[in-house]
């Protein structure tokens, strides 16, 4: 019986096919190039656009109206003891939430403190440490004043101090968010004889955009601060601290190292905040599970010229120079940190890194247990106590 060969004979490869193969070949490594460059400028557009909406992290179980109580699904912040705020509702409504009454499994029921009539019975939400959402709220005069920066008339809350002493403080908020989130901060600083700026910066939602409308990590947005500095001064600010929360650390840090009024500053106050932005980045991409390349490619994006195309950024941002261990021994004023070891969102090793770097001048206050912005919320009498023990050694 004749035997049929299998064994494949190796021609040539005509013309042709090569071609069908080069274009092939050529078309999957396109599809993968463009694949990877809007993945790196999704990643770093997703570190400098500022938040159209609030995420909504937590969930409203049941409203109690009759008994004040609301139960909300159980997380890390959400069963956090203390008074905080909550965002719900269509339209979006602030409520004030006391404390936890009872923990069972999933959920948790927390004292309503602001009334729930036209709330739906369950939803997302999102769980903030604000507490207090307008100024009004703390029953303590204040005033309506405008910051003039390069883009426009940025807007401030002013809390004069009960006697005028010449001593101030700027309070800055963190990304994402506004002044409300700064007015816990207000009645510590005035027991201590300060007037209390909260100020408004560039892309906030309440100061003018920039340009281009993003955020530069605190490399552009000092300049508003430092024109809240002009403000002060005119007004009789003599001796001023810088106090700011997350982002708004990066800010005023960099408000002081950068700023022509250094002359007017006497300390700096930094609640969880952003000391290295490196740190942050590859702690919310190891959060976010970013592939490495990924990461380090959106970085690139952010930090170099040839990024903009990607990122709309108008000029890179000099993360090195927003590294704040790095440039401690350019600090000069005394500085006061708070940060939970626990923060979730920040890691705090920037924060005892800079505390070891500079024990001369930085008084490190760290927490267990309080999340990130929420110190004042778990325990706010010793949160209280560091700042009026710490702005007592001013002067």
């Amino acid at each position: 019986m004749k035997r049929h060969s299998h064994a494949v004979r190796n021609g040539p490869v005509s013309p042709a096919r090569n071609r069908r193969l080069v274009v092939l070949f050529g078309g999957i490594l396109l599809t993968l190039a463009t694949s990877a460059v809007i993945a790196v400028g999704t990643v770093a557009r997703r570190v400098v656009t500022p938040a159209r909406t609030r995420f909504r992290e937590s969930d409203v179980l049941a409203i109690d109206a009759e008994n004040a109580t609301i139960t909300l699904g159980s997380n890390p912040d959400t069963k956090l003891p203390g008074r905080y705020g909550l965002f719900y509702g269509e339209p979006e409504r602030y409520l004030r939430l006391g404390d936890v009454l009872s923990t069972n499994g999933g959920t948790v029921t927390r004292r309503l403190e602001t009334p729930a009539d036209h709330l739906p019975a369950s939803g997302p939400a999102t769980f903030s440490g604000w507490y207090y959402s307008r100024p009004e709220e703390l029953g303590l005069d204040f005033t309506h004043l405008n910051v003039p920066t390069h883009a426009g008339n940025a807007p401030a809350w002013l809390f004069p101090a009960e006697e005028e002493t010449g001593r101030w403080v700027v309070i800055v908020h963190g990304r994402g968010t506004t002044r409300s989130e700064c007015l816990r901060a207000v009645p510590v600083w005035r027991d201590a004889g300060y007037s209390a700026l909260l100020v408004s910066y560039r892309n906030d939602g309440d100061a003018p955009p920039s340009a281009d409308g993003l955020y530069r990590l605190g490399d552009t947005e000092w300049e508003d601060v430092d024109a809240a500095l002009d403000l002060a001064a005119e007004h009789g600010a003599s001796d001023v601290v810088l106090m700011g929360w997350s982002m708004g650390g990066t800010i005023a840090v960099q408000t002081a190292l950068r700023s022509a009024h250094k002359g007017l500053l006497r300390g700096i106050a930094l609640e969880s905040p952003v000391l290295d932005w490196a740190r942050v980045l590859e702690f919310q991409a190891d959060a976010g599970r970013i592939p490495v390349p990924l990461r380090l490619a959106a970085i690139l994006a952010i930090t170099s010229p040839w990024g903009r195309a990607l990122t709309g950024l108008d000029s890179a941002v000099n993360l090195p120079g927003l590294d704040v261990v790095s440039r401690a021994d350019e600090l000069t004023v005394p500085v006061l940190v708070l940060h939970s070891d626990d923060d979730g969102f920040v890691p705090s090793s920037a924060s005892h890194d800079l505390a070891a770097a500079r024990p001369d001048l930085v008084t490190f206050s760290p927490f267990t247990g309080a999340r990130h912005t929420k110190l004042w919320n778990y325990d706010e009498d010793r949160w209280t106590s560091a700042i009026s023990d710490w702005a007592a050694t001013l002067g």
